[in-house]
């Protein structure tokens, strides 16, 4: 049996040693609490949580959606998402937020 090249088996051991992966895009959740539908504007909501991870839009409406989904060897999987829906007035429509954080 031939022996695995040391490099080889460093870039293959290299996730696990590692011990994590991450989709998306870091924001502070700490402002959530301050949007208001028919209130907060699109400008808020980049001043609050930057610039969106996806935008596209459902309805005709814009949507901008906000998440950041972490995975470790050991342990949960810690997902957090905001999806924010904006009126044609780019104000805010509706939101939803789910973490397990």
């Amino acid at each position: 049996m031939k022996k695995i090249p040391f490099l080889l088996m460093a870039v293959l051991l290299f996730p696990v040693w590692l011990g994590c992966a991450s989709v998306g895009k870091e924001f502070n959740s700490e402002k959530v609490k301050d949007i208001k539908n028919d209130v907060t504007t699109q400008l808020d909501i980049i001043d609050w949580f930057g610039v969106p991870f996806k935008e596209g839009n459902e309805n005709g409406y814009t949507m901008w959606t906000y998440q950041i989904d972490k995975w470790k060897v050991v342990g949960e999987v810690e997902s957090k998402g905001l999806v924010i829906l904006f009126d044609d007035k780019n104000i805010v429509k509706a939101y939803r937020y789910e973490s397990n954080y």
